[in-house]
C-alpha cells in the first residue's frame, strides 16, 4: 500500500499575517549559471584536495607509527648483533695481540725484564742482594741481566734461581719486595678486563631497550 504524508504548512503566521516560523522548504535548482558551475567546480576541487591531504597525512602517521614499532622490535636484535661483533672484534685484536707480544717476546725475550729493571731502579738501589727467577737461563742470559742491573743502577748481588714458565717469565725478589711477570696470567688479566667491559657495555645496551620499549 502507498504511504501518504498529509500535507503541512511549513510556514506559520499570526493573527496579523506576520510570519512567525518561515518554512524550511528549498526547491531543488534545476540550471545554474556559467559562474555559479565554475564556482561549484572549485568547491568540489577543494574538498577533494583537503579530503586526499587529510587520508596521506593519516596514512603517513600510520606508517611512521609502524616503523617505530619495527625499530622497537628489532632494537634487542640489533644490541645482540652489534655486541657479538663487539666481542668476536675483541678476541680477533686480543689472538692478534698475543701472537705479535708472543713473536716479540721470543725474539727479545729479556725486554719485559729489562723494563721492570728500569722502573724499579730506585727500590732495588739499596738492596745488597737481588734474586732473579727465570728459566732457561743460560751463561749468555745471566750475563746480560746483570749488565741490565747495572745498567739500571744496581750494584749489589744478582743470584739467579731455575724458575718455571713461558718464555719471558720471571720473578725478582730483593730485601724489600718482590715482582714477578708471567704473559700468560698477563694476557688472562686483560681478557678478564676486556670482557668486563663488554659486559658493562651489554647492560647499558639492555637498559637502552627497556627505555626505548
Amino acid at each position: 500500500m502507498t504511504q501518504h504524508r498529509p500535507f503541512t504548512f511549513e510556514t506559520e503566521f499570526d493573527a496579523d499575517g506576520g510570519v512567525v516560523r518561515p518554512s524550511t522548504f528549498r526547491p531543488m535548482k534545476r540550471s545554474y549559471m556559467p559562474a555559479e558551475v565554475e564556482a561549484l567546480t572549485a568547491q568540489a576541487r577543494l574538498e577533494a584536495r583537503q579530503a586526499a591531504l587529510g587520508e596521506v597525512e593519516s596514512m603517513k602517521a600510520q606508517a611512521l607509527n609502524a616503523i617505530a614499532q619495527s625499530v622497537v622490535s628489532a632494537m634487542p636484535m640489533l644490541a645482540q648483533v652489534a655486541n657479538q661483533h663487539r666481542e668476536q672484534s675483541a678476541a680477533l685484536a686480543m689472538a692478534a695481540a698475543r701472537s705479535v707480544s708472543g713473536a716479540a717476546l721470543d725474539r727479545f725475550p729479556l725486554g719485559a725484564m729489562q723494563t721492570a729493571l728500569e722502573a724499579l731502579g730506585q727500590e732495588i738501589d739499596a738492596s745488597p742482594r737481588l734474586v732473579i727467577r727465570a728459566p732457561g737461563l743460560d751463561d749468555s742470559g745471566r750475563a746480560e741481566i746483570e749488565k741490565l742491573c747495572a745498567d739500571a743502577g744496581f750494584g749489589g748481588q744478582v743470584a739467579f734461581r731455575g724458575g718455571a714458565g713461558p718464555t719471558a717469565a720471571f720473578q725478582l725478589e730483593w730485601a724489600d719486595g718482590r715482582a714477578e711477570f708471567d704473559p700468560d696470567a698477563a694476557f688472562g688479566r686483560i681478557a678478564e678486563a676486556l670482557s668486563s667491559a663488554l659486559a658493562s657495555e651489554a647492560g647499558h645496551a639492555e637498559a637502552l631497550n627497556e627505555r626505548m620499549s
